[in-house]
């Protein structure tokens, strides 16, 4: 009797560590993807529904979707780098540090924040974005303040650009950009 509970208690374990293993590989195989530019990697390990979450903000996705919002951050040139990965139970919380062409006009760059990733069936179904630990927001929203309220004035085409998630809109929020940052040589 001794043996059987014994041999219970060892595969209970061992299966608690596989699923532990299996979660934090698909945590990696996520941010590889972007880093690799591959969505198909990414593809690979979100669930047929992912949701993001940012605090009272809920963001649901389809793999179709998402795949829009890979094709807009893409924009960015983002340089994903995998800082830290933590078990919590059945979660696992990711440190992760983004350097981007927008991070970089809003001076925080990199932009280092935690994620609490959770699973159903081996793939990622949700991910809350916990905090930012390096953001200064007051500098994000001054100088993104700034660039909305001169693209208003003096490029009302591309109004809107700052909340406009397509591939489109990232790519007017970086012309945006680069006008503002030249508009002392106009």
């Amino acid at each position: 009797m001794k043996y059987i509970l014994l041999l219970f208690v060892v595969l209970s374990i061992s299966g608690c560590s596989k699923k532990k293993d299996i979660a934090t590989d698909q945590v990696r195989k996520y941010y590889e993807g972007f880093k690799n530019s591959d969505y198909d990697q990414i593809r690979g390990s979100i669930s047929d529904s992912l949701t993001i979450t940012e605090g009272d903000y809920t963001m649901p996705f389809t793999p179709k979707s998402f795949y829009e919002q890979f094709k807009w951050d893409s924009v960015f040139k983002p340089d994903y780098h995998l800082m830290e990965l933590e078990n919590e139970g059945e979660q696992i919380i990711a440190t992760v540090s983004v350097k981007s062409k927008k991070f970089e006009f809003l001076k925080n760059n990199p932009l280092t924040c935690r994620h609490r990733f959770h699973f159903k069936s081996g793939k990622i179904t949700k991910i809350e974005n916990l905090e930012c630990i390096d953001a200064d927001w007051e500098i994000w929203e001054k100088e993104r303040d700034s660039l909305v309220k001169w693209i208003e004035v003096n490029h009302p085409e591309l109004n809107g650009f700052v909340h406009d998630l397509s591939m489109r809109g990232a790519k007017d929020y970086l012309n945006a950009i680069e006008l503002y940052k030249n508009r002392a040589i106009e």
